[in-house]
């Protein structure tokens, strides 16, 4: 599908953004890759990587609707990227965090509109779910305003929007991996963790990209889309990675969870089970009477309700890597 389309990234030059450039660039022959961003030293350094014709770079803040609407002109799809991501800069800065998270994505949804986008995935957070922090919660008001934005739409206009939520990135910029690795690195005496308790969801790169772009593909609009993925003793990863170094316990961080949730309790009444990932329904009807059926997506799929109750927790999912899978699984995201 994305042969011969114009798709743009927003926060393009980013971990995530790189990788599906890259993924987009060896998999499909896309007319354009626009790579949306602010920081012009980052796209400078992203152009050597990627000197391919069809790669533009469009310096601007999803803070400012009218560059926004200007470089999705022509646009068939976009993947909502960019966000502040740190959970204690937020706790330190709420209104910045508000004002890209919230305000941000606003602007994507309203420019999006105006120029006629067929499809919008936003990348969502596990910290969006049940949110705790200020990150989670803007997280979570971004989650809400793509999926209430179906109602925008109506039955006569292309445009569609839904949510891709999955956990901690491994190797990403936010995660505890290049962390680790740089005290390693520095001959560290130890590897602190803030609880010994901790367990995150874990997953590559690579795999959030495959799954963003296989939701292109299913998406009906107005779904969250939560992948099945392993889940992580922090103990444990800092085991494989540094087993003769002593791991040190010093205390949450502000705003910080001991364990993550990516289907909230709460929402098990609205939540589908596929083989590889769940889907949440959405909490409104839409005005066009058009609300879709969700348990079978575009590609024909069906998926069952899950049992009342059910929440997909960090903490009680039932695959957890062991040290060496860590080891391994560092190994595959090129970590190692």
């Amino acid at each position: 599908m994305f042969n011969n389309s114009n798709i743009l990234i927003t926060g393009g030059t980013g971990s995530f953004g790189k990788q599906y450039a890259r993924t987009l660039l060896e998999r499909y022959t896309p007319n354009k890759i626009i790579i949306f961003s602010r920081d012009e030293l980052k796209q400078f350094e992203m152009q050597q990587d990627f000197p391919q014709d069809c790669m533009r770079f469009f310096i601007g803040d999803v803070r400012d609707r009218n560059r926004l609407v200007l470089a999705m002109r022509g646009v068939d799809y976009v993947i909502h990227a960019a966000a502040l991501k740190q959970v204690p800069a937020a706790e330190y800065n709420p209104m910045e965090c508000i004002k890209t998270n919230i305000m941000g994505a606003q602007n994507v949804i309203k420019a999006a509109l105006e120029s006629n986008v067929k499809k919008v995935i936003a990348l969502s957070t596990d910290k969006a779910a049940n949110p705790i922090n200020l990150y989670g919660a803007t997280k979570l008001c971004s989650d809400k305003l793509f999926v209430s934005s179906n109602n925008l739409v109506g039955a006569d206009r292309p445009t569609r929007f839904s949510v891709v939520r999955y956990g901690n990135v491994a190797g990403s910029r936010g995660s505890v991996v290049p962390f680790f690795k740089k005290l390693i690195d520095n001959g560290s005496d130890h590897l602190p963790i803030t609880d010994e308790r901790m367990t995150r969801f874990w997953i590559t790169l690579q795999q959030g990209v495959d799954f963003v772009l296989k939701n292109f593909e299913r998406m009906k609009g107005g779904e969250i889309f939560v992948p099945k993925i392993p889940s992580i003793k922090i103990v444990d990863l800092a085991r494989a990675m540094a087993p003769q170094i002593p791991i040190r316990a010093i205390g949450i961080r502000p705003g910080e969870k001991l364990h993550e949730v990516m289907c909230p309790l709460d929402d098990s009444h609205l939540t589908l089970e596929f083989n590889d990932h769940y889907v949440i329904q959405p909490s409104i009807k839409f005005w066009s009477g058009n609300t879709p059926d969700y348990a079978i997506n575009e590609l024909g799929v069906m998926g069952q309700p899950v049992e009342q109750g059910f929440e997909y927790n960090s903490g009680t999912n039932q695959y957890f890597l062991t040290v060496k899978e860590i080891r391994t699984f560092n190994q595959m995201a090129g970590l190692e």
